[in-house]
């Protein structure tokens, strides 16, 4: 008595993938001619190359266990019951994601924006910052990285725009959006605008590791990360999954947005996290109207963020004054940072050459930020 290789085929066809609702061999999941060897004991030995659509797939090991079962059944009838040795070898058609500390290899510099509170604008300067950065020349990316309130795709006037997806080096990659010259994604494209975004933190984190590493992000000499306000596990997976080069804290002038970024400031400068502080912003420094271009009006209190500044002893990097056009540009996706010729515009220019001015100060004086340990 023998087996032959298609009496395994024939067992193959006999299991389902759950993934596609038909047949292993009719799924084309048998990557290779099923191996058959005769060992000198005359025991046997069967190998067969299973392909799967990823290392992640919910129903390989089931799979696996049914093809197993189902090749040792077979077997077991055409030899009178003596048992075959079966060995299920996996392959994937998509390689797995890169291990954290191989992620993003060819992005040069990481920057977090981060704010203590929300509504001191810190995806405004972001997308800004991004905007200018990218006219200075730099190939730059954004991340939108609040989850359960993503706002640059309206920033960027792409709401209506759906990332597709790539095939690079073996992997199913996910397609960033383009626009004014940055490579940006966010959650809101693959979510609806109208819908609470109710997920579990393990779902949100899990998201926002997929826009990092399952994104074709390529070459880039900046990347900037529009964080989420406060300190979550938002914050806590960005330290554990990527080497941040240094943060950006924004606020307002005012005492109590002033007592939150200093919180901002101590997660960053935490003795288990340790990412440089690159430099306070200072947004809404003062209200400009537009019939009164000169006049400087301190509603949210003056200088704060320049003495919270010299207080941590970090940057002041800019001081962004508030005009009705910066609200405007952003609700109708046409940023700021496009325009040379307003204060605004020019006050977004000066920020990002600020900003590469610290960044390669710290990147010669300071050795590389460590990816935080899982705990």
């Amino acid at each position: 008595m023998a087996i032959y290789p298609k009496m395994i085929m024939e067992a193959l066809a006999t299991v389902t993938y759950a993934g596609t609702k038909k047949n292993l061999v009719e799924s084309g999941m048998v990557a290779d001619q099923p191996a058959i060897a005769q060992r000198e004991d005359g025991s046997w030995k069967v190998t067969v190359v299973l392909e799967f659509p990823r290392d992640t797939d919910p129903f390989l090991k089931s799979t696996v266990k049914a093809a197993e079962a189902a090749i040792k059944y077979h077997c077991a009838k055409a030899l009178d019951g003596m048992a075959v040795e079966v060995e299920i070898q996996t392959e994937y058609k998509s390689k797995p994601r890169p291990e954290v500390g191989k992620m993003l290899p060819q992005v040069k510099n990481i920057i977090a924006v981060s704010s203590g509170k929300g509504g001191v604008g810190k995806s405004t300067v972001s997308a800004n910052l991004a905007i200018a950065l990218a006219r200075l020349g730099y190939k730059v990316g954004l991340l939108d990285c609040d989850i359960f309130g993503p706002s640059m795709p309206k920033m960027f006037h792409v709401e209506d725009k759906r990332p597709n997806a790539v095939r690079v080096d073996g992997r199913d990659l996910i397609n960033p959006i383009e626009a004014y010259g940055v490579k940006m994604l966010s959650i809101g494209f693959f979510v609806s605008p109208d819908t609470a975004t109710l997920w579990r933190g393990g779902m949100a984190t899990n998201a926002l590791k997929q826009l990092i590493a399952d994104a074709d992000w390529g070459e880039l000499d900046y990347f900037i990360l529009d964080t989420p306000p406060g300190t979550s596990d938002i914050h806590l997976t960005l330290l554990q999954t990527l080497a941040i080069t240094g943060a950006v804290i924004v606020s307002t002038p005012q005492q109590v947005a002033l007592a939150d970024a200093r919180k901002g400031i101590d997660m960053y400068r935490n003795e288990k996290v340790n990412v440089p502080i690159l430099g306070l912003v200072e947004n809404m420094a003062w209200f400009t109207p537009a019939e009164l271009p000169e006049n400087k009006y301190y509603i949210f209190g003056k200088e704060g963020c320049k003495q919270l500044a010299a207080e941590m002893n970090v940057p002041l990097l800019a001081q962004i004054p508030l005009v009705q056009s910066i609200c405007e540009s952003g609700d109708s996706g046409e940023p700021a940072a496009m325009s040379s010729d307003t204060a605004t515009g020019l006050a977004f220019i000066n920020l990002a050459q600020a900003v590469v001015t610290v960044v390669n100060r710290r990147n010669a004086e300071l050795p590389q930020t460590k990816i935080v340990g899982v705990k």
